[in-house]
């Protein structure tokens, strides 16, 4: 395995060490997933996926490759998520420093339970783990219900053993714990911070989303997803501040 180092993330994209990682995942990539070179993958792109994994070559590519795969196989449902999640990642610090999530389950039902199925998890966990460009600092889970323990027993076998000690279950107590884990000045009140409210916060995100839309819809219609390569929107040229 190729050792990576999570220091090469913080040097400009143009040097010298990060490009000889991103030649060496360019090569393994048109190995892997174009043998005929029909077609090409910016350093922009590759260098989200070496981000991610510490510019571990190896791990890398096994990202790109599954990302790959994921994109040609979602569902419209996961077609929404995944737009959330590209515009997360098109920031150069969050590529960096990693994100860390909060999934509010209230409202989470038995009958949500009954429609998760071995197969079903293990797909969840391999897009939540290894599809998509992302470092997962942190996942923390408040109000979960009593039989949630259950369902997460059923998903935590297919889980990475870095993510298994990445999940958090704050039950109702929330308003004690999550301070521990995030600044207060990044919680909503509504989460026990002094940042911004949820109803505002969603406004914000709400905003960024349509400000992207024309990028998400090229990057959907794309072979690979890389919009960087040709004439296409690059992202430089959405990302904006949000107005409200």
């Amino acid at each position: 395995m190729n050792s990576g180092s999570a220091k090469l993330s913080f040097l400009p994209e143009d040097s010298n060490p990060v490009q000889s990682h991103v030649a060496r995942l360019r090569l393994r990539a048109q190995t892997e997933l174009d043998p005929l070179h029909i077609l090409d993958f910016s350093d922009r792109f590759l260098i989200k996926f070496l981000r991610a994994r510490d510019f571990d070559v190896d791990l890398s590519l096994k990202l790109l490759v599954n990302y790959e795969r994921w994109r040609s196989e979602r569902t419209t449902a996961a077609a929404e998520s995944w737009s959330t999640e590209y515009v997360i990642a098109m920031e150069t610090e969050t590529q960096q420093q990693g994100v860390k999530v909060i999934f509010d389950l209230e409202g989470w039902s038995f009958s949500h339970a009954l429609q998760i199925n071995p197969a079903l998890a293990r797909k969840i966990s391999s897009v939540l783990a290894d599809s998509f460009p992302l470092k997962v600092k942190g996942i923390h889970l408040i109000n979960e219900p009593i039989f949630f323990r259950p369902f997460f027993r059923m998903l935590r076998p297919f889980l990475p053993d870095k993510i298994k000690q990445r999940v958090h279950m704050h039950g109702s107590s929330y308003h004690d714990s999550l301070t521990d884990f995030f600044p207060s000045s990044l919680l909503p009140p509504e989460y026990g911070g002094e940042g911004p409210g949820l109803e505002e916060a969603c406004q914000q995100w709400t905003n960024r989303l349509l400000q992207s839309e024309r990028l998400l819809e090229q990057i959907a219609a794309h072979r690979t997803g890389d919009v960087a390569v040709g004439n296409q929107i690059t992202e430089e040229q959405e990302e904006e501040p949000v107005s409200l």
